[in-house]
């Protein structure tokens, strides 16, 4: 049922936001946090956590809950056993969740649980969003300045639909669309562009073709209550976009989720995404789009 359900569902709205669980200081920020953006999109709670079920468990998950005001009518809470990703994702599956949330800066016993093989794992298989919250607040901070991909990819109009989405939820005061070029990659089989003057002028043909690409794709939005902007960033791509999100102090950088279809050299060399998740600059919103 929630495969049919699942094919071609839109990445939002979020209807149905999951936070995995694990019982550590950061559990009743990250319940804090989650039930803020619950509230924020209308949208009901499922908890799931990957671990054996206590009485003692099942105290403090509830105290927890009712500290925070959850609303338990809106909430279903799963224990699970067995691998932790596939678990946390096989639950996403049969709830439909849109959006998981998860700690980005677990350094306890479960310090695999959310930044190892399993964040990885999450990230390219999840047929959800995927949010990394980096730190986790009791009172948590709206995003007011957010950073999308604009790389050019099938996927990209749909990261840029969702991070409206969210940045009118949310209230925020601007978006910037920023496009990673590698020039140096892009000009390096390019031998009749020898003169310094023409090298420059390629590569500022190449960055205005980018930015009314990218231009073009926010004006599919009809609704804009923010500031929108475009940039093109000179680097390589995951390494660049998260460089500039730390240097313009970003609430939340969005990207698109990976291919799932990866290759031989994606699996020898670093992911983008994978860099991403081992160098946050701020929080991390994995769009997944399943229309694509």
């Amino acid at each position: 049922m929630s495969e049919n359900i699942l094919k071609n569902r839109p990445p939002f709205p979020f209807e149905t936001i999951a936070l995995a669980v694990s019982f550590s200081e950061h559990l009743e920020a990250l319940i804090s946090e989650t039930r803020h953006l619950a509230d924020l999109f209308g949208a009901r709670m499922v908890m799931i956590h990957c671990g054996k079920k206590t009485k003692q468990k099942e105290k403090d998950l509830t105290e927890l809950l009712a500290r925070q005001n959850v609303n338990t009518k809106r909430l279903q809470i799963y224990w699970e056993t067995g691998d932790p990703a596939d678990a946390i994702l096989t639950v996403c599956k049969k709830e439909v969740v849109d959006l998981l949330i998860a700690g980005a800066l677990e350094k306890e016993n479960l310090f695999r649980y959310y930044t190892g093989s399993v964040s990885r794992e999450i990230s390219r298989k999840a047929k959800c969003s995927v949010m990394m919250l980096t730190e986790p607040s009791f009172d948590p901070h709206p995003f007011h300045h957010i950073v999308v991909n604009g790389h050019e990819h099938p996927k990209t109009p749909e990261t840029i639909r969702t991070a409206f989405y969210v940045a009118e939820k949310a209230g925020a005061e601007k978006v910037v669309i920023a496009d990673e070029v590698d020039f140096n990659s892009k000009m390096k089989n390019n031998k009749s562009e020898k003169n310094l003057r023409k090298l420059v002028a390629a590569k500022q043909k190449i960055e205005e073709t980018e930015k009314n690409r990218i231009t073009d794709v926010s004006k599919t939005v009809e609704t804009i209550p923010f500031q929108v902007s475009s940039k093109v960033i000179k680097g390589k791509t995951g390494h660049a976009i998260a460089e500039f999100a730390r240097k313009s102090e970003a609430d939340l950088l969005i990207v698109n989720s990976p291919d799932h279809h990866l290759s031989l050299m994606d699996r020898i060399f670093v992911h983008d995404l994978e860099h991403l998740l081992g160098n946050l600059p701020c929080n991390l919103l994995i769009v997944h789009s399943r229309v694509w």
